[in-house]
């Protein structure tokens, strides 16, 4: 789905790069115009950057893309909306590709614009790293929000300032903990895994599958990468669950990758929650009716709302507060016996 190319764009002429490494250690480099004889000094901070207190700031926000953003658009409201009700100027471009390069080059655009502060969605752990140890150089506060980054090449405290998320392992763990208990732990389970490479899907899977393994009648019979995508759900059930019939539990990463897991399960005669059971992360107003609706067993919640919790620290980072170099959200789990009153709050 193509999206506008800008929107909510804040005032970029004018944009200041705050706290130009007052406190932090910097170094200065000065290169000159051959042609022009001009020289030009630009400073470099080799350590966390403060950022001057003031009333207004122009945020860079780069949210990775997503085919179908069941969560990412409510996550991406949550900061749209925290901006707008300080009045404060965002700088955000959706991009048009899941292409991890193409995020890239949104960042670069940020740091170009010399936006007061970064907010980063990561596409993945490994590419995005660089780009943030490149904003700290340019002198600009990074936070991480939701998928973390590569700590041995982007040090928290150091290229950043802090990750504001959930905490991924801890919800495969928690919802492979209701399986262990709604089984008896006895169950054989087919893992459908988000985008490769993702903290969401590295944690996710590694939370999981440590608590599964612990258990002797329980077997992850096969898992693959379906990249959080309801479509690409589809089609590795196509292939995925043929080839392991005597599965009777799916354990998807999220609530979009188990709604194409719905959708060809129906189209091919099998009733979910009946003749396979169903089990996934998120908490979307979709997942959680499916729950009532007895499609899905359970729902582990990764709650997307972070833009309050952002934009307050961005506050106490520019009054000199230290903050935790993570920070994360307690995260709930869901089945028919709360759904229901979960559902008005569902995102």
């Amino acid at each position: 789905m193509k999206r506008n190319n800008w929107v909510g764009i804040g005032v970029l002429a004018g944009s200041t790069i705050l706290g130009a490494c007052g406190s932090s250690d910097s170094s200065t480099a000065t290169t000159t115009n051959t042609s022009t004889g001009t020289s030009t000094t630009t400073k470099a901070c080799t350590s966390l950057p403060p950022l001057a207190k003031k009333d207004k700031y122009t945020v860079g926000f780069s949210q990775l893309w997503e085919a179908a953003p069941l969560w990412r658009k409510s996550n991406t409201k949550s900061i749209v909306d925290e901006a707008a009700k300080r009045g404060w100027d965002l700088v955000y471009n959706p991009g048009t590709t899941d292409d991890a390069a193409e995020q890239v080059s949104r960042i670069q655009a940020l740091i170009d614009a010399k936006v007061d502060v970064i907010i980063v969605a990561p596409h993945d752990e490994t590419t995005i790293s660089p780009m943030v140890v490149k904003a700290r150089k340019a002198c600009i506060p990074v936070f991480i929000e939701d998928r973390g980054v590569d700590k041995t090449v982007a040090v928290p405290g150091v290229d950043y300032v802090s990750f504001i998320g959930s905490d991924f392992e801890t919800e495969g763990a928690l919802i492979a903990q209701w399986l262990i208990t709604k089984t008896g732990g006895t169950a054989k389970i087919v893992e459908f895994e988000g985008t490769t490479g993702s903290s969401a899907a590295v944690l996710r899977k590694k939370g999981f599958d440590a608590a599964i393994a612990k258990q002797p009648g329980m077997k992850i019979l096969a898992s693959q990468s379906a990249d959080f995508d309801p479509v690409t759900g589809y089609n590795v059930a196509k292939t995925l669950l043929p080839a392991n019939p005597t599965a009777d539990w799916i354990y998807a990463h999220n609530d979009g990758m188990a709604f194409g897991i719905i959708k060809y399960l129906e189209e091919n005669g099998k009733k979910p929650g009946t003749d396979i059971k169903i089990i996934s992360i998120d908490g979307t107003i979709e997942g959680t009716q499916d729950i009532i609706d007895g499609k899905i067993e359970a729902i582990t919640e990764c709650n997307p709302k972070f833009g309050p919790l952002l934009f307050d620290s961005i506050v106490k980072y520019s009054n000199g507060e230290t903050l935790p170099v993570s920070m994360m959200n307690k995260d709930r789990t869901f089945d028919s016996t709360n759904a229901a009153t979960y559902l008005p709050e569902a995102f």
